[in-house]
């Protein structure tokens, strides 16, 4: 009984693997709630863009650990200890609740990259930030500070690491049965489900373009991007 602790490196095969193990372990056992947070000074800095990221098989790999963090029957407080970009604002959008430190930040730079969302991400955000916002930092790569996190809703409180420990022990003395049924209900709101055809058909075309190796290596050669849409 009580709350375990978590804690984030860059999102790599490694990381999504181990995450997961601990997580299913955390749902058989009398865990009451868990807390996730980063190590050293970012939350999670995003995938592993030496190149692990870009394995055919690394989308479906978060998926499948976005599906384990939805099916784990007690609340998952992310404690955004800095900045959560990319793969790491996935993740902590995929908190049940989140403890965010006032310098932390949030972003996703997909269209520095020449990489899609998918559609879970993109609707969540929406939900949590509003519409407005998600149309900024997804087309824009505008980045949410913690005062506006806030606001939005995307962070319950700001604090520290010992804040969400705090609160998960807290959460630990509640109805764990009251706890489970609730964040099952919230969950099912329709944004895990199959995309649309077309929808598919753009993300992988993104995926497979021109635009992603053209930013792997401007970012190597420290340069603009020159982006042609293929």
């Amino acid at each position: 009984m009580g709350a375990r602790i978590y804690s984030l490196t860059p999102v790599s095969r490694i990381t999504t693997d181990e995450l997961r193990e601990a997580l299913e372990k955390a749902s058989n056992g009398s865990t009451r709630a868990v807390v996730l947070t980063g190590q050293g000074t970012a939350f999670c800095a995003g995938a592993d863009l030496s190149g692990d990221a870009f394995a055919a098989d690394y989308p479906d790999r978060l998926v499948e650990l976005h599906r384990v963090m939805d099916a784990v029957p007690v609340p998952v407080i992310g404690a955004i200890n800095g900045p959560a970009i990319g793969a790491g604002l996935q993740l902590a959008m995929q908190c049940d609740l989140r403890v965010v430190a006032p310098d932390a930040f949030f972003q996703f730079p997909t269209s520095k990259y020449g990489l899609a969302l998918d559609n879970w991400s993109i609707r969540r955000l929406s939900s949590l930030v509003g519409h407005g916002r998600a149309r900024a930092m997804l087309l824009t790569a505008e980045k949410l500070t913690a005062d506006a996190a806030l606001h939005t809703g995307m962070a319950n409180r700001i604090g520290t690491l010992a804040d969400a420990q705090e609160w998960a022990a807290e959460i630990s003395g509640l109805a764990p049965l009251a706890i489970q049924h609730a964040k099952r209900v919230l969950n099912d709101d329709g944004s895990i489900e199959q995309p649309a055809p077309e929808h598919k058909e753009l993300f992988d075309k993104a995926w497979a373009s021109q635009d992603v190796i053209e930013a792997q290596i401007a970012r190597v050669e420290k340069r603009p991007p020159n982006f042609q849409g293929a």
